[in-house]
């Protein structure tokens, strides 16, 4: 009967020390590929997270940014490696104190982000799944529970991995890792998990949105004393009340279309065309360059060639500011160019933000139909 017991729970152990390694293996795993087929999204939140860190710590964090890349990279690979080594139970030990390290970083991280709320989407998941910050903080303290769970049960896991195996398994990954990253550097995301993806109809996304529901309440003092009123009973002036202060109080939070910021000004007269581009029978190019500071100079001559070729259907869309703009078509490349007037009017701005989720490169091309988007390319793959 004793030894009943014990084998129950024994298999009781062993079932928690493999679930508990599986979950974080898979969690591992999902959040560092969905991230590693699209690192210059990573780059972009890290970057979002120092410019808001900027506001409330001080402009020093902005010399950080040049390290966003590499944070971004050394996060994917920890995520990876650490995914690998758990779902073949591969030096589960250390993989285990490493997981634990892990999360007793992210967790504490992750609850001032949710108490501060310096971007609305912590990023963990990418674009394939959008949590709250404060769903982040409470699946990493149900992920810090299963890694404390696991460090308690490891004695459980019996696996023998040769020496050369543990290192392929490393080796292996970390190389599989940076040539996913690589690749998606001169090309585009493997997965387009955003709103703007071939064959998605934009107008179509821009619809079905619904504004937040606010209840307002006014503030109004008379005799040194203040009190509260609703819209449909608001004190008037002759009653010797005066209007203090308002208060905006959220009753039902809305819903945002999947493309809502998709707005394009022509630079050269101020005009609106998004309803021109996205109505187009013909195609349309947009060449995007979120950044024209931090786009490929070199990529200039294939710029050139595209507006040459798509005469009249052709925009440069860019969200830097009109200096910058002057600067980049003061280059030699461009100013000598025969078709001047054309790339002067083909120059549009828009939200940087918005760039930045239509094509993951500086410069990338989008081309619309019809509202569709048709294909979309990385110029230095062109």
């Amino acid at each position: 009967m004793r030894t009943n017991h014990l084998s129950a729970k024994g298999g009781l152990t062993s079932f928690c020390a493999h679930g508990s390694r599986l979950i974080i293996a898979a969690v591992f795993l999902f959040s560092g590929f969905v991230k590693a087929v699209d690192p210059l999204g990573t780059v972009y939140k890290i970057e979002d997270y120092l410019k808001a860190f900027a506001t409330m710590s001080g402009d020093w964090v902005m010399s950080l940014l040049p390290l966003a890349t590499t944070a971004a990279a050394c996060l994917i690979l920890v995520e990876c490696v650490l995914g690998v080594l758990l779902l073949f139970d591969v030096r589960t030990g250390w993989t285990s104190w490493l997981a634990l390290l892990f999360y007793l970083v992210m967790t504490p991280l992750t609850l001032w982000i949710a108490l501060t709320n310096p971007v609305s989407d912590c990023g963990c998941f990418g674009d394939a799944v959008v949590l709250t910050n404060w769903q982040t903080f409470w699946k990493n303290i149900v992920l810090l529970a299963l890694v404390i769970t696991l460090l308690c049960t490891k004695n459980r896991l019996h696996t023998h991995w040769s020496r050369r195996a543990e290192l392929s398994f490393l080796a292996g990954t970390v190389i599989a890792v940076l040539a996913l990253m690589g690749w998606t550097q001169t090309h585009l995301p493997l997965i387009d998990f955003r709103p703007y993806k071939i064959g998605n109809n934009i107008p179509e996304l821009m619809e079905g949105g619904k504004p937040d529901v606010y209840d307002y309440v006014f503030i109004y003092e008379k005799d040194g004393v203040q009190q509260e009123f609703t819209a449909d009973r608001t004190p008037s002036k002759e009653e010797g009340w005066t209007y203090i202060d308002r208060k905006d109080i959220l009753v039902e939070k809305g819903v945002e279309a999947p493309i809502h910021d998709f707005e394009l000004t022509r630079l050269e007269d101020g005009e609106d065309i998004t309803d021109d581009i996205l109505s187009s029978a013909e195609p349309v190019t947009l060449i995007v360059m979120y950044d024209i500071r931090k786009s490929d100079k070199a990529l200039t001559r294939k710029i050139l060639d595209l507006v040459r070729a798509n005469t009249g259907k052709v925009y440069i869309l860019t969200g830097s500011g009109s200096e910058d703009i002057e600067e980049w078509l003061s280059q030699p490349s461009v100013t000598r160019s025969d078709i001047l007037p054309q790339v002067e009017q083909a120059v549009c701005t828009a939200d940087p933000v918005m760039l930045k989720t239509i094509v993951r490169a500086n410069p990338g091309v989008m081309v619309v139909q019809n509202g569709i988007i048709t294909d979309k390319y990385n110029l230095q793959n062109r």
